[in-house]
């Protein structure tokens, strides 16, 4: 079979077809589809145009294809490589028995498999349920397509969900493909479909208390679960993602550049909640308290975080703790762990290991580019430092009984779902996944990002190499089920970064800057059933992030098969206009399958984005393209338009809105208000809206430049909000009030 072309969606429209005046090149022309390069890369899934934020087609440079195609394993170097590569592709269609190596069929629902074999080889077929049971096909179930060069397999139609695996012979040749079985469409919970739900978005890094070691941690997470549906009664709450990250300092203060998706950031362990903590002797608890003490001030700190010097300290006291012996009941507890977490675990645990033995891996002439797994120097390493290896197993054993522990809290103190976690877009292009398991990504030549739009006006690279969709799925995608499996263990939803790679991604050549990149398309409909599959076995539920340059079939696609979308107010313009100034849609326009909310990590808190802080912000950073005078226009047109809208509908006074800084709190708990007049199944505040802050906790586009990711929760005259102070905070209790749907004072 070939394995380029079946990237390729048959859902991938090349343009959109929503109207624009101001073009009218809609579609690529004749000439240039007729053109080699251009058939190569539609083959191969690379699409050749797009249409972006403002409407405008693109079409993509020919470097930039070759580049992209390379990457690929594609050779279109010259005219030649691409007519070899043309025809390579031609013949490995004709010969592959199985239309893929991946299938996807909805439960319950007829469906049916094309073999390529002629009449007379008599093809047999079998099935291997993911349980082990093999179900072999009776003669009725292949019968005749209608090229005398293909027939049709009948699959059955009570397939339970699952993983399974589908196996065919034709004459001499043999071919198995994963079936994926997958519900038709994910259900709502029975809570959720009862009444809308709402919750609260948190950076839990930001909010500490006097146990924490200067940055919040799983234990501040639990309070905060647990506080959330006591106290305020929300039912759900957003965080950061909590993929793991380097073992020692420095550590990436992205939580969305991970070192690997598959397990958990252990930097955000709290040492005194491991059960071996209370067996320490005397000596030991005053290393620690020693320890803690050290770093313990920063909880008061309105500085950006020092996540370095708290991980520094706490990782001592973890070392202490890992020391004690533990029981018998204990130590078989760690044992399942690491026989569930299987493999992964170990390389995962092996790449920390090099990383503190060896140094950083991107350290001049580093261990990274000159080992890989089958190193004699990586097993001697492991079998030298064994002990450092299980102390890094063992890190993720606690974290993971620690998330586990907050969702049962959350659980039990009447969360609906609990919580919702947040699954990056990709992972460190020098981090463990990576290192261990290059095939599993196009790795070297090409970044993951996306193309300009109008918050980001030069593109953003996001540095991480992208998974490669052969590999995927030639493999059944395992790497990404495992990931989404461990993810829904500690979750009653989660939340999907950048939605729409599960379609396409913006790869960008080497050297070519974020303008300078192309989309190449995945077989979201095999991921779409491991979400499918995930979510419905946790009785969870998944939420798209699909805003910026999404194309409407997405969404489409997403919402029949129950992915909620994301309803951000200050992007829900009329018709999905583009202009800032536009009017804003009213809370009746919103999807009823969407999480709605007013603002998103990637701009400003509300209040700050009101007093435009994110104008002020990126004239600073030499982010604009476009002189600052007019930024700041459209951004007033921008409020202007907002506050107009929260006026008419009844849910600000004129006065108010003619006083911005006079009536922050007030426009604040507006937006909020006008979200409970939407459809939407899950609505969502922010904890920094609560508070008041108004500093920004990522500026997208930035690295160094701005303290992302480290800025500590505050209120609105700056002073630090612990987390056994959020939900007795009165602003935050009356923003809770404002989304139960109560009235405001």
């Amino acid at each position: 079979m070939s394995e380029i072309a079946n990237t390729v969606s048959e859902h991938t429209p090349e343009a959109s077809t929503k109207p624009n005046d101001a073009n009218t090149a809609r579609t690529e022309s004749p000439e240039r589809l007729a053109r080699p390069l251009i058939r190569l890369s539609k083959a191969a899934g690379v699409s050749t145009s797009y249409i972006d934020q403002l409407g405008t087609y693109v079409e993509i440079d020919d470097d930039v294809l070759v580049d992209v195609l390379g990457a690929l394993g594609v050779d279109a170097s010259s005219d030649e490589a691409i007519d070899r590569s043309i025809a390579d592709i031609e013949e490995q269609n004709s010969k592959r028995l199985l239309p893929q190596q991946t299938i996807v069929a909805a439960a319950g629902a007829p469906a049916t498999v094309t073999l390529h074999c002629g009449g007379d080889e008599k093809p047999s077929a079998a099935i291997t349920l993911e349980d082990g049971t093999v179900l072999h096909g009776a003669p009725g179930d292949i019968r005749p397509g209608d090229n005398p060069t293909e027939q049709v397999l009948s699959l059955p139609t009570d397939l339970p969900i699952g993983y399974h695996t589908l196996s065919v012979a034709a004459g001499e040749r043999e071919a198995t493909a994963t079936l994926m079985v997958a519900p038709g469409r994910i259900p709502l919970p029975e809570a959720v479909e009862e009444h809308p739900r709402w919750g609260w978005m948190a950076q839990m890094y930001s909010i500490r208390s006097k146990d924490s070691w200067g940055v919040g941690d799983y234990g501040d997470l639990r309070r905060l679960l647990v506080d959330a549906a006591t106290e305020s009664g929300a039912d759900f709450m957003l965080i950061n993602p909590i993929h793991a990250g380097a073992p020692i300092p420095p550590l990436e203060p992205s939580p969305y550049l991970p070192e690997s998706r598959r397990f958990l950031n252990v930097t955000y362990i709290r040492p005194q909640d491991i059960a071996e903590y209370g067996e320490l002797s005397d000596s030991d608890r005053s290393r620690i308290a020693a320890l803690h003490a050290a770093v313990a001030p920063c909880n008061d700190d309105p500085n950006p975080l020092d996540i370095n010097e708290a991980w520094s300290a706490k990782r001592q006291a973890l070392r202490i703790i890992f020391d004690h012996p533990r029981s018998a009941e204990r130590e078989a507890a760690f044992a399942r762990f690491k026989e569930q977490a299987g493999p992964d675990l170990d390389s995962f645990a092996t790449w920390c290991l090099a990383f503190e033995v060896w140094g950083a891996p991107w350290e001049p002439d580093s261990w990274f580019g000159r080992t890989d797994r089958t190193s004699p120097e990586v097993s001697g390493l492991v079998r030298d430092h064994h002990d450092l290896f299980e102390f890094n197993r063992w890190l993720q054993w606690i974290a993971d009984e620690q998330v586990s522990s907050a969702q049962r809290a959350a659980k039990d103190a009447g969360m609906a779902l609990g919580l919702m976690q947040d699954m990056a877009v990709g992972v460190h292009a020098l981090g463990a996944d990576v290192w261990w398991s290059p095939e599993r990504f196009a790795v070297g030549s090409v970044t993951v990002g996306c193309p300009p739009d109008f918050y980001n006006q030069q593109g953003q690279d996001w540095g991480q190499p992208p998974f490669n969709p052969r590999y995927l799925e030639r493999t059944g995608y395992r790497v990404y089920r495992e990931m989404v499996h461990s993810m829904f263990a500690h979750a009653g939803a989660v939340r999907i970064d950048h939605v729409l790679g599960l379609f396409r991604l913006w790869w960008i050549p080497r050297g070519k800057g974020a303008k300078g990149g192309a989309y190449v398309t995945y077989n979201h409909e095999a991921m779409i059933a491991v979400l499918s599959i995930e979510a419905t076995r946790a009785n969870g539920m998944v939420i798209g992030e699909d805003l910026g340059t999404v194309p409407d079939y997405v969404r489409r696609v997403l919402a029949a098969h129950g992915v909620l979308g994301t309803d951000v107010a200050w992007f829900a313009r009329v018709d999905d206009s583009p202009n800032a100034g536009d009017p804003y849609a009213p809370p009746s326009d919103y999807r009823r399958q969407a999480l709605a909310s007013v603002t998103t990590h990637d701009l400003p808190p509300t209040a700050g984005y009101l007093e435009f802080e994110h104008v002020q912000l990126r004239e600073k950073l030499h982010l604009l393209t476009e002189p600052v005078e007019e930024f700041a226009k459209s951004a007033a047109a921008e409020r202007q338009a907002m506050l107009d809208m929260l006026v008419e509908g009844g849910w600000l006074d004129a006065e108010a809105a003619a006083d911005v800084p006079a009536h922050e709190q007030c426009i604040v708990e507006a937006m909020h208000a006008m979200l409970t007049a939407t459809p939407s199944v899950l609505r969502q505040a922010a904890i920094v809206d609560g508070t008041g802050q108004h500093a920004t906790v990522n500026q997208p586009g930035t690295s160094d430049q701005y303290p992302n990711w480290r800025i500590p929760l505050v209120d609105a005259a700056g002073a630090i909000v612990h987390t056994d102070e959020v939900f007795a905070n009165p602003r935050v209790l009356s923003l809770a009030a404002v989304m139960r749907g109560e009235r405001r004072d």
